[in-house]
């Protein structure tokens, strides 16, 4: 039940952080958006990190990784959040969740063995990407671009599959709180501060109630996903992986998006694919 509770509480947070971010985007801009998040979530990451205390074995090498992991994070959010404001969250947020199937290509490449199972599905993947891509668009939604969100997209799924393999490797050797350090720090010092410093920094009273909430649902979806994960990383994988499909639903009912026959065809695959990859890997 621990594992179910964990990933079907990370879905949902997903899910509120990326329909929070699709409209933030909008009115502040991507680097902004970043900025305030990254704040919001490293002021109760700190918390932790005081409860926690310093952790007993960080090495160079584990050092190193939380900052692959914390930099790819914050390159991925940047461009998710691009991608967001020019595209359809239904469209967009599918293709973001390939995020574990690259960090399983990843691993691939660093020598971890892939199985006949994992490479099919991937494809299947691959397919359902292209086949939302390539499909004629329909009813456009103000300032789309569908081209672009799709290219960000993919952009960022890359940056974040680096990511999450990058954090695979600190997450058995430091303490939740310590794990969700390098994002949250790398996002306030190079993104936060420097638009701060050159007055570039924007928030609005309608922006500011939607990027705390995406920074909170950001700290507690993977809290959540970890909790569940103790108990089992399949049933967690999977269902946190659902994020997408719980998104594009709430974007058709909140904000009235619609995607083609075909676009809605290319998206179910991936979470189809997306969901299995997931299951078979843990």
């Amino acid at each position: 039940m621990t594992a179910i509770l964990g990933g079907l509480g990370a879905a949902v947070m997903f899910s509120v952080g990326t329909l929070c971010s699709s409209r933030s985007s909008r009115l502040i801009g991507a680097f902004s958006v970043v900025a305030w998040v990254m704040f919001t979530g490293l002021v109760v990451n700190l918390i932790g990190v005081a409860v926690v205390g310093l952790p007993e074995h960080l090495t160079g090498s584990t050092a190193a990784w939380m900052v692959v992991a914390g930099a790819g994070n914050i390159v991925g959010l940047v461009l998710a959040y691009t991608a967001l404001r020019n595209g359809k969250v239904g469209l967009i947020a599918p293709i973001l969740s390939t995020e574990g199937a690259i960090a399983a290509v990843v691993a691939v490449v660093t020598g971890e063995p892939l199985g006949f199972a994992s490479a099919v599905l991937l494809l299947v993947i691959v397919c359902g990407v292209l086949l939302a891509a390539a499909a004629p668009e329909g009813l456009l939604v103000e300032g789309e671009r569908k081209a672009l969100g799709v290219a960000l997209a993919t952009a960022a799924a890359l940056c974040f599959g680096i990511s999450l393999y990058a954090t695979g490797h600190i997450s058995s050797a430091l303490t939740l709180p310590w794990v969700l350090l390098p994002a949250r720090l790398i996002g306030v010092v190079a993104v936060m501060v420097p638009l701060a410093l050159t007055r570039r920094l924007r928030l609005t009273r309608k922006a500011a109630p939607l990027v705390i909430t995406t920074g909170l649902s950001e700290v507690l979806g993977f809290s959540s996903f970890t909790l569940g994960a103790r108990q089992g990383i399949a049933v967690a994988a999977v269902l946190v992986s659902q994020f997408a499909a719980i998104s594009g639903i709430a974007a058709y009912v909140l904000f009235r998006e619609r995607l083609t026959r075909w676009q809605l065809g290319g998206a179910a695959t991936v979470i189809v694919g997306v969901a299995a990859l997931s299951a078979v890997r843990a």
